[in-house]
Protein backbone atom coordinates (compact mmCIF):
# COMPACT_ATOMS: atom_id res chain seq x y z
CA UNK A 1 0.00 0.00 0.00
CA UNK A 2 1.45 3.37 -1.05
CA UNK A 3 1.67 5.83 1.86
CA UNK A 4 2.46 9.51 2.23
CA UNK A 5 5.89 8.47 3.43
CA UNK A 6 6.55 6.55 0.17
CA UNK A 7 5.59 9.59 -1.89
CA UNK A 8 7.74 11.88 0.25
CA UNK A 9 10.80 9.64 -0.07
CA UNK A 10 10.56 9.44 -3.87
CA UNK A 11 10.12 13.20 -4.22
CA UNK A 12 12.71 14.00 -1.54
CA UNK A 13 10.30 16.21 0.38
CA UNK A 14 8.68 15.98 3.81
CA UNK A 15 5.51 14.00 4.55
CA UNK A 16 3.90 17.26 5.62
CA UNK A 17 4.66 18.79 2.20
CA UNK A 18 3.08 15.84 0.41
CA UNK A 19 -0.03 16.01 2.59
CA UNK A 20 -0.44 19.75 2.05
CA UNK A 21 0.14 19.37 -1.70
CA UNK A 22 -2.58 16.75 -1.98
CA UNK A 23 -4.93 19.20 -0.25
CA UNK A 24 -3.93 22.13 -2.50
CA UNK A 25 -2.48 24.15 0.36
CA UNK A 26 -1.47 27.75 -0.41
CA UNK A 27 1.79 27.02 1.43
CA UNK A 28 2.96 24.72 -1.39
CA UNK A 29 4.05 25.92 -4.83
CA UNK A 30 1.94 24.94 -7.88
CA UNK A 31 4.91 23.04 -9.31
CA UNK A 32 5.29 20.89 -6.19
CA UNK A 33 1.54 20.26 -6.04
CA UNK A 34 1.63 19.11 -9.66
CA UNK A 35 4.61 16.79 -9.04
CA UNK A 36 3.04 15.25 -5.91
CA UNK A 37 -0.33 14.66 -7.57
CA UNK A 38 1.26 13.17 -10.69
CA UNK A 39 3.26 10.65 -8.63
CA UNK A 40 0.27 9.86 -6.43
CA UNK A 41 -1.81 9.10 -9.51
CA UNK A 42 0.99 7.04 -11.11
CA UNK A 43 1.43 4.91 -7.97
CA UNK A 44 -2.37 4.69 -7.42
CA UNK A 45 -2.12 6.30 -3.97
CA UNK A 46 -5.30 6.01 -1.88
CA UNK A 47 -5.76 7.92 1.40
CA UNK A 48 -5.87 5.74 4.51
CA UNK A 49 -9.45 6.43 5.59
CA UNK A 50 -8.93 4.92 9.03
CA UNK A 51 -5.96 7.16 9.71
CA UNK A 52 -7.86 10.20 8.48
CA UNK A 53 -10.87 9.37 10.63
CA UNK A 54 -8.71 8.84 13.73
CA UNK A 55 -7.01 12.17 13.17
CA UNK A 56 -10.25 14.06 12.61
CA UNK A 57 -12.34 12.00 15.08
CA UNK A 58 -14.89 11.66 12.29
CA UNK A 59 -15.65 8.57 10.24
CA UNK A 60 -18.46 9.90 8.01
CA UNK A 61 -20.16 6.59 8.75
CA UNK A 62 -23.57 5.97 10.31
CA UNK A 63 -24.47 2.83 12.23
CA UNK A 64 -27.98 1.56 11.45
CA UNK A 65 -29.61 -1.09 13.64
CA UNK A 66 -32.95 -2.50 12.54
CA UNK A 67 -35.02 -5.32 14.05
CA UNK A 68 -35.92 -7.35 10.95
CA UNK A 69 -34.60 -7.13 7.39
CA UNK A 70 -37.42 -9.38 6.10
CA UNK A 71 -40.03 -6.85 7.24
CA UNK A 72 -40.75 -4.70 4.19
CA UNK A 73 -41.13 -1.55 6.26
CA UNK A 74 -37.62 -1.85 7.70
CA UNK A 75 -36.09 -2.93 4.39
CA UNK A 76 -37.60 0.11 2.71
CA UNK A 77 -36.53 2.42 5.55
CA UNK A 78 -32.98 1.07 5.25
CA UNK A 79 -33.05 1.79 1.51
CA UNK A 80 -34.07 5.39 2.18
CA UNK A 81 -31.42 5.79 4.90
CA UNK A 82 -28.69 4.53 2.58
CA UNK A 83 -29.83 6.78 -0.28
CA UNK A 84 -29.92 9.91 1.86
CA UNK A 85 -26.67 9.08 3.67
CA UNK A 86 -24.87 8.68 0.34
CA UNK A 87 -26.30 11.98 -0.84
CA UNK A 88 -24.93 13.65 2.30
CA UNK A 89 -21.49 12.07 1.91
CA UNK A 90 -21.88 9.34 4.54
CA UNK A 91 -21.55 5.56 4.45
CA UNK A 92 -23.65 3.22 6.57
CA UNK A 93 -22.89 0.05 8.52
CA UNK A 94 -26.04 -2.01 9.01
CA UNK A 95 -26.64 -4.45 11.87
CA UNK A 96 -29.69 -6.61 12.56
CA UNK A 97 -30.96 -7.12 16.09
CA UNK A 98 -33.40 -9.85 14.98
CA UNK A 99 -35.66 -8.45 17.75
CA UNK A 100 -33.11 -9.48 20.43
CA UNK A 101 -31.83 -7.09 23.09
CA UNK A 102 -28.45 -8.83 23.33
CA UNK A 103 -27.76 -8.49 19.59
CA UNK A 104 -28.81 -4.86 19.70
CA UNK A 105 -26.49 -4.26 22.65
CA UNK A 106 -23.57 -6.06 20.99
CA UNK A 107 -23.98 -4.01 17.81
CA UNK A 108 -23.95 -0.77 19.78
CA UNK A 109 -20.83 -1.80 21.69
CA UNK A 110 -19.04 -2.90 18.53
CA UNK A 111 -19.71 0.26 16.54
CA UNK A 112 -19.54 2.86 19.31
CA UNK A 113 -15.79 2.34 19.75
CA UNK A 114 -14.94 4.73 16.93
CA UNK A 115 -16.42 2.98 13.90
CA UNK A 116 -19.33 5.36 13.40
CA UNK A 117 -20.22 8.98 14.12
CA UNK A 118 -23.76 8.19 15.27
CA UNK A 119 -26.62 5.72 15.12
CA UNK A 120 -30.08 5.35 13.59
CA UNK A 121 -32.04 2.68 15.47
CA UNK A 122 -35.46 1.09 15.60
CA UNK A 123 -35.65 -0.63 18.98
CA UNK A 124 -35.74 -4.43 19.15
CA UNK A 125 -38.98 -6.03 20.33
CA UNK A 126 -37.25 -7.68 23.29
CA UNK A 127 -35.85 -4.35 24.47
CA UNK A 128 -39.24 -2.66 24.19
CA UNK A 129 -41.18 -5.44 25.88
CA UNK A 130 -38.84 -5.48 28.88
CA UNK A 131 -38.27 -1.71 28.78
CA UNK A 132 -34.57 -2.58 29.10
CA UNK A 133 -32.95 0.25 27.20
CA UNK A 134 -29.94 1.06 29.40
CA UNK A 135 -27.56 -0.02 26.61
CA UNK A 136 -28.94 2.74 24.37
CA UNK A 137 -28.73 5.40 27.07
CA UNK A 138 -25.12 4.36 27.80
CA UNK A 139 -24.14 5.20 24.21
CA UNK A 140 -25.89 8.58 24.47
CA UNK A 141 -23.94 9.23 27.67
CA UNK A 142 -20.75 8.86 25.58
CA UNK A 143 -21.90 11.87 23.54
CA UNK A 144 -22.63 9.68 20.51
CA UNK A 145 -25.88 10.86 18.90
CA UNK A 146 -28.71 8.41 18.28
CA UNK A 147 -31.83 8.86 16.20
CA UNK A 148 -34.71 6.53 17.02
CA UNK A 149 -37.27 5.81 14.30
CA UNK A 150 -40.65 4.06 14.30
CA UNK A 151 -40.15 2.13 17.55
CA UNK A 152 -39.13 4.63 20.20
CA UNK A 153 -39.11 4.96 23.99
CA UNK A 154 -40.12 7.82 26.26
CA UNK A 155 -37.27 6.74 28.55
CA UNK A 156 -34.64 7.65 25.95
CA UNK A 157 -33.80 11.34 25.56
CA UNK A 158 -32.89 11.29 21.88
CA UNK A 159 -34.13 12.67 18.59
CA UNK A 160 -36.96 10.62 17.12
CA UNK A 161 -38.75 10.15 13.80
CA UNK A 162 -42.22 8.65 14.04
CA UNK A 163 -45.50 8.52 12.21
CA UNK A 164 -48.61 9.61 14.06
CA UNK A 165 -49.68 6.05 14.87
CA UNK A 166 -52.49 7.13 17.18
CA UNK A 167 -54.07 9.42 14.59
CA UNK A 168 -53.57 6.88 11.79
CA UNK A 169 -55.66 4.24 13.57
CA UNK A 170 -58.10 6.91 14.74
CA UNK A 171 -58.75 8.07 11.17
CA UNK A 172 -59.01 4.50 9.84
CA UNK A 173 -61.61 3.66 12.50
CA UNK A 174 -63.50 6.87 11.88
CA UNK A 175 -63.69 6.06 8.19
CA UNK A 176 -65.26 2.68 8.92
CA UNK A 177 -67.75 4.38 11.23
CA UNK A 178 -68.59 6.84 8.44
CA UNK A 179 -69.44 3.83 6.26
CA UNK A 180 -72.04 2.85 8.86
CA UNK A 181 -70.06 -0.07 10.31
CA UNK A 182 -71.42 -1.21 13.69
CA UNK A 183 -69.09 -4.07 14.68
CA UNK A 184 -65.49 -2.93 14.12
CA UNK A 185 -62.69 -5.23 15.24
CA UNK A 186 -59.02 -4.33 15.66
CA UNK A 187 -56.42 -7.05 14.97
CA UNK A 188 -52.87 -6.69 16.31
CA UNK A 189 -49.70 -8.74 16.09
CA UNK A 190 -47.67 -5.92 17.69
CA UNK A 191 -49.59 -5.18 20.88
CA UNK A 192 -46.50 -5.02 23.10
CA UNK A 193 -44.63 -2.55 20.87
CA UNK A 194 -44.93 1.22 21.22
CA UNK A 195 -46.49 1.59 17.77
CA UNK A 196 -49.01 -1.15 18.53
CA UNK A 197 -50.15 0.50 21.75
CA UNK A 198 -50.58 3.86 20.04
CA UNK A 199 -52.59 2.39 17.17
CA UNK A 200 -54.82 0.44 19.56
CA UNK A 201 -55.45 3.59 21.60
CA UNK A 202 -56.35 5.47 18.42
CA UNK A 203 -58.97 2.82 17.58
CA UNK A 204 -60.40 2.89 21.11
CA UNK A 205 -60.57 6.69 21.16
CA UNK A 206 -62.36 6.82 17.81
CA UNK A 207 -65.08 4.51 19.10
CA UNK A 208 -65.32 6.46 22.35
CA UNK A 209 -65.72 9.74 20.44
CA UNK A 210 -68.63 8.32 18.40
CA UNK A 211 -71.76 8.69 20.52
CA UNK A 212 -73.96 6.54 18.30
CA UNK A 213 -71.56 3.58 18.18
CA UNK A 214 -73.28 1.12 20.51
CA UNK A 215 -71.03 -1.97 20.61
CA UNK A 216 -68.03 -2.60 22.81
CA UNK A 217 -64.54 -2.40 21.28
CA UNK A 218 -63.07 -5.74 20.19
CA UNK A 219 -59.27 -6.05 20.18
CA UNK A 220 -57.93 -9.35 18.86
CA UNK A 221 -54.36 -9.95 19.98
CA UNK A 222 -52.36 -12.49 17.97
CA UNK A 223 -50.47 -14.50 20.58
CA UNK A 224 -46.94 -15.70 19.94
CA UNK A 225 -47.90 -19.31 20.44
CA UNK A 226 -50.55 -19.20 17.71
CA UNK A 227 -50.49 -18.19 14.06
CA UNK A 228 -52.14 -15.11 12.60
CA UNK A 229 -54.30 -17.41 10.46
CA UNK A 230 -55.61 -19.32 13.50
CA UNK A 231 -56.27 -16.12 15.45
CA UNK A 232 -58.26 -14.59 12.59
CA UNK A 233 -60.16 -17.84 12.01
CA UNK A 234 -61.18 -17.77 15.65
CA UNK A 235 -62.13 -14.10 15.41
CA UNK A 236 -64.59 -14.77 12.60
CA UNK A 237 -66.14 -17.64 14.61
CA UNK A 238 -66.54 -15.63 17.80
CA UNK A 239 -67.48 -12.29 16.19
CA UNK A 240 -69.63 -13.37 13.27
CA UNK A 241 -71.30 -9.94 13.14
CA UNK A 242 -68.04 -8.18 12.32
CA UNK A 243 -68.47 -5.65 9.50
CA UNK A 244 -65.27 -3.65 9.84
CA UNK A 245 -61.63 -4.57 10.51
CA UNK A 246 -58.65 -2.35 11.34
CA UNK A 247 -55.48 -4.46 11.10
CA UNK A 248 -52.54 -2.59 12.61
CA UNK A 249 -49.54 -4.74 11.63
CA UNK A 250 -48.01 -5.60 8.27
CA UNK A 251 -49.70 -8.94 7.68
CA UNK A 252 -53.07 -9.22 9.45
CA UNK A 253 -55.00 -7.11 6.95
CA UNK A 254 -54.03 -9.38 4.06
CA UNK A 255 -54.77 -12.54 6.05
CA UNK A 256 -58.14 -11.17 7.21
CA UNK A 257 -59.09 -10.36 3.61
CA UNK A 258 -58.22 -13.84 2.38
CA UNK A 259 -60.10 -15.51 5.25
CA UNK A 260 -63.17 -13.30 4.69
CA UNK A 261 -63.27 -14.15 0.99
CA UNK A 262 -63.09 -17.88 1.81
CA UNK A 263 -66.03 -17.38 4.18
CA UNK A 264 -67.96 -15.77 1.29
CA UNK A 265 -68.05 -12.25 2.67
CA UNK A 266 -68.84 -9.70 -0.02
CA UNK A 267 -65.99 -7.18 0.23
CA UNK A 268 -66.69 -4.31 0.84
CA UNK A 269 -70.49 -4.69 0.89
CA UNK A 270 -70.56 -6.93 3.96
CA UNK A 271 -67.17 -6.13 5.44
CA UNK A 272 -64.60 -3.36 5.08
CA UNK A 273 -60.92 -3.92 5.90
CA UNK A 274 -58.12 -1.39 6.42
CA UNK A 275 -54.54 -2.56 6.97
CA UNK A 276 -51.20 -0.98 7.80
CA UNK A 277 -49.44 -2.99 5.13
CA UNK A 278 -47.04 -1.30 2.73
CA UNK A 279 -47.62 -1.27 -1.03
CA UNK A 280 -45.64 -4.49 -1.51
CA UNK A 281 -48.73 -6.53 -0.58
CA UNK A 282 -51.15 -4.87 -2.97
CA UNK A 283 -50.30 -7.02 -5.99
CA UNK A 284 -51.35 -10.10 -4.02
CA UNK A 285 -54.83 -8.97 -2.96
CA UNK A 286 -58.05 -8.90 -4.93
CA UNK A 287 -59.79 -6.60 -4.19
CA UNK A 288 -56.91 -4.22 -3.46
CA UNK A 289 -56.43 -3.66 0.25
CA UNK A 290 -57.13 -0.22 1.69
CA UNK A 291 -54.15 0.77 3.82
CA UNK A 292 -52.50 3.33 6.01
CA UNK A 293 -49.50 4.69 4.09
CA UNK A 294 -46.55 4.93 6.48
CA UNK A 295 -44.39 7.17 4.25
CA UNK A 296 -41.41 4.91 4.91
CA UNK A 297 -39.06 6.72 2.54
CA UNK A 298 -39.75 10.00 4.32
CA UNK A 299 -39.00 8.38 7.68
CA UNK A 300 -35.61 7.11 6.46
CA UNK A 301 -34.66 10.44 4.91
CA UNK A 302 -35.72 12.44 7.96
CA UNK A 303 -33.71 10.15 10.25
CA UNK A 304 -30.50 10.85 8.34
CA UNK A 305 -31.19 14.58 8.21
CA UNK A 306 -31.77 14.72 11.96
CA UNK A 307 -28.59 12.76 12.71
CA UNK A 308 -26.38 14.91 10.48
CA UNK A 309 -27.89 18.04 11.99
CA UNK A 310 -27.13 16.67 15.46
CA UNK A 311 -23.54 15.86 14.44
CA UNK A 312 -23.03 19.38 13.16
CA UNK A 313 -24.66 21.03 16.19
CA UNK A 314 -23.70 18.95 19.20
CA UNK A 315 -24.51 21.87 21.49
CA UNK A 316 -28.23 21.39 20.83
CA UNK A 317 -29.79 20.66 24.20
CA UNK A 318 -33.40 19.64 23.67
CA UNK A 319 -34.31 16.51 21.73
CA UNK A 320 -36.39 16.79 18.58
CA UNK A 321 -39.30 14.56 17.61
CA UNK A 322 -40.31 14.72 13.96
CA UNK A 323 -43.80 13.37 13.38
CA UNK A 324 -44.77 12.31 9.87
CA UNK A 325 -48.47 12.14 9.16
CA UNK A 326 -49.78 8.84 7.86
CA UNK A 327 -52.28 8.83 5.01
CA UNK A 328 -55.36 6.68 4.51
CA UNK A 329 -55.26 5.08 1.04
CA UNK A 330 -58.76 3.88 0.17
CA UNK A 331 -58.97 1.04 -2.33
CA UNK A 332 -61.17 -1.95 -3.00
CA UNK A 333 -61.73 -3.21 0.55
CA UNK A 334 -63.60 -0.09 1.72
CA UNK A 335 -66.68 1.70 0.44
Amino acid sequence: MVTLKHLAEQLNVSVSTVSKALHNSDEISPDTISRVKALAEFLNYKPNKLAVSLKSSKTNTIGVIIPDILNHFFAKALFAIEQEATKQGYNIITCLSNELKEKEQNSLQLLSSGSVDGFIISIAEESQMSNDIDHINEVLDQDIPIILFDRVSDHIDADKVIIDDFDAAYQATKHLISEGRKHIVLISDIDELSVGKLRTNGYLQALKDTTDYQNEPVVVIVKKESSIEDSIDQMFKVHDAVDGIVAIDNISGVVALQKALKLNYNIPKDLSIIGFSDENVLQFTDPKLSTISQHTLDIGKASVELLINRLKQKDLTSSITKTIKAKLQLRGTTK
